[in-house]
Parts: C-alpha cells; sequence; structure tokens
C-alpha cells in the first residue's frame, strides 16, 4: 500500500475521533479554536524553520486545512511523513 493512502487513511480517522471529540466537549467552539489556531501556528513554524531540523513541509491547502482541523498531532505526524 501507498504511503500516500495510508496517510490519507490516518487522517480520516483521526478526523473522525477530533469530530467526536469536539462534540463531547463543554465548550465546543473555544476547543475547536484552541486546536485550530495551535495547529496553524504550529504549521507554519515548521514551515518556517523545518529546513533546519531536516523536514521540508510545503504549505498547501491540504496541510493548512489539515492542521486547521486535526490541530497539532498533524502536524507532528506531517514532520514525521516528510523527513
Amino acid at each position: 500500500m501507498d504511503t500516500q493512502k495510508i496517510f490519507y487513511i490516518i487522517c480520516g480517522i483521526v478526523s473522525l475521533i477530533m469530530l467526536v471529540t469536539y462534540i463531547s466537549r463543554k465548550h465546543r467552539f473555544l476547543s475547536f479554536i484552541f486546536g485550530s489556531l495551535s495547529g496553524i501556528t504550529a504549521l507554519f513554524l515548521l514551515c518556517r524553520y523545518g529546513s533546519e531540523i531536516g523536514t521540508d513541509v510545503p504549505m498547501n491547502i491540504f496541510n493548512f486545512c489539515g492542521s486547521g482541523i486535526l490541530g497539532i498531532p498533524f502536524v507532528v505526524f506531517l514532520a514525521i511523513i516528510c523527513r
């Protein structure tokens, strides 16, 4: 199986888990905003300084949306995959 297919399958599973997590929270909107902002911030930092740690992550719409929905775990997974 191709690594890109595995990546998309894992992202789909994690998206469902995050959806259930956000629905079960008391402050749904605040949890989503905090997760999105922290993920997007981590993505920008990884794109800016990733070359110094040996990771070249492109800034594209998929990575931006993934980090906005899934947060920091998505960015960590990207850093692992793009090594």
